[in-house]
């Protein structure tokens, strides 16, 4: 016996996972949503114009040299984006920022016109979208990209970057966008 199954946990089976069942996936998306995480806008320049969009699939790689991985579905436009314009950028939001998560997670307007209302800045290196107030930022240059089943696991270089006063993070847990909580002593 499992020991989710033993503390009253739910459990699943890789062979659930591996028949792609509908039920099986919506597991597994819940069971990924138990790990907090940053919340982060992408952002890239395609042929249609600037465009952007809300990720938790964002992670330091290297310090030296610098490098960061995103992670973007196929089928979305900026996977394209990033593609064309050999460059991203990330914006690390506060918590404050919760309706720009939410506007960059729903559809936009596709006729480049998605960062009207939004404010920002191009960046210094790459002219990517640096969103305004947010916690950190970086430019990168698309370095790798990776084979990630569905998503596409875009490697980039950092070629700038910055960060803000310090405020709380906006997270992503459990489905849910939440705020920084007690921070526990070391």
């Amino acid at each position: 016996m499992t020991r989710a199954a033993r503390d009253g946990g739910e459990s699943g089976t890789l062979a659930g996972l591996a028949a792609d069942n509908g039920q099986a996936s919506t597991q597994l998306r819940d069971i990924f949503g138990m790990f907090a995480t940053g919340v982060t806008v992408v952002t890239a320049i395609g042929p249609t114009g600037a465009h952007g969009m809300t990720a938790n699939s964002f992670t330091s790689v290297s310090l030296r040299p610098p490098l960061v991985l995103v992670c973007v579905l196929r089928s979305a436009r900026m996977h394209q984006a990033i593609l064309d314009g050999r460059s991203f950028g990330v914006s690390v939001l506060s918590s404050g920022q919760r309706p720009l998560a939410q506007y960059f997670a729903h559809r936009r307007p596709a006729d480049g016109q998605e960062f009207d209302v939004v404010d920002w800045r191009p960046g210094a290196s790459t002219a990517v979208p640096i969103i305004a107030g947010a916690l950190a930022w970086m430019e990168c240059r698309l370095d790798s990209v990776y084979d990630g089943g569905d998503h596409s696991i875009f490697l980039g270089a950092v070629l700038d970057l910055g960060r803000s006063a310090d405020t709380d993070a906006l997270l992503f847990f459990g489905g849910e966008y939440r705020r920084l909580g007690q921070v526990e002593s070391r």
